[in-house]
């Protein structure tokens, strides 16, 4: 086993964390780059505190179409302020900065409406704005739409730095839209890609049978991002997990065999990834 690349924690869940503490309302986590610029800084500074070695931008849901839904502010606007947030914040850290992006709300034909030409546009629109302010990496997550996914790979590959994929499955080890492991590495291994994997959905004892497949298949880097279990909905519809940070990485441990990357997808925090480099 090679060394293992520790990546951040959740963004989205972290963030609607922070702002709880605060007391501030929970918006589209990609609006507070402008609005509360402070908490975005605030967890730049906390996964580049416990050690990552890369941590994610907050722009894994600012496309052109969530954006123009919910403000008045331009995609070049949200992704930039998200780059120079995260970039001050870990700077000295030695830390790379990647740029997250994420799948959209709408499917493409056959499924949905929007046409391939339309998701290109748009994924290059975000990444194009990305790149305007530099970035070391992109990483493409949380895509249940394989379909989707290649469009976006695609694009990114376009701008000269690695590119790491990772697609959301369920229990039964296809995505929602009932993509396999294999169908996966057929359509991103010709691309380039730098790795590929898992993000989110699961817990780690779900994903393991998968992330081990993964391993199994492929000669590409495997990236791992599992979630800290399944979500808990309390009467006052928050969502905490059952999962303790040493819960966490007590049973991310068997994956450490298969895996080239590994951090946390939705309800970890930097004290979940601070126990993942305990582990490493």
């Amino acid at each position: 086993m090679g060394k293992i690349t520790l990546l951040d924690g959740a963004v989205g869940t972290s963030l609607w964390g922070l702002a709880d503490k605060y007391g501030i309302k929970k918006d589209p986590v990609w609006t507070y780059n402008i609005t509360h610029p402070e908490l975005v800084t605030e967890l730049g500074k906390a996964y580049a505190g416990v050690g990552c070695d890369i941590i994610l931008a907050n722009t894994f849901g600012a496309n052109r179409q969530a954006v123009k839904r919910s403000s008045d502010y331009s995609v070049s606007d949200v992704v930039s302020s998200a780059i120079e947030l995260t970039r001050d914040a870990i700077k000295g850290s030695g830390a790379k900065l990647a740029m997250a992006v994420g799948p959209l709300m709408q499917l493409m034909e056959p499924y949905g409406d929007l046409e391939e030409d339309e998701v290109e546009e748009i994924y290059d629109e975000m990444i194009s704005a990305g790149a305007k302010k530099g970035f070391d990496c992109i990483t493409i997550q949380t895509f249940i739409d394989l379909n989707m996914m290649r469009v976006a790979a695609t694009v990114a590959k376009r701008y000269g730095v690695p590119v790491y994929c990772t697609m959301s499955f369920e229990k039964r080890g296809k995505t929602m839209m009932g993509n396999s492991v294999d169908d996966i590495i057929d359509e991103l291994a010709p691309l380039g890609v730098d790795a590929v994997g898992l993000n989110c959905s699961l817990g780690p004892d779900l994903a393991l049978p998968i992330v081990k497949e993964f391993a199994e298949k492929t000669d590409l880097p495997i990236m791992y991002k599992p979630n800290a279990g399944l979500p808990i909905m309390s009467s006052d519809g928050t969502t905490t997990s059952d999962y303790t940070p040493e819960d966490f990485a007590r049973e991310v441990q068997p994956a450490l065999e298969y895996v080239d990357f590994i951090g946390g997808c939705c309800g970890t925090d930097w004290t979940y990834v601070a126990k993942l480099k305990e582990l490493l």
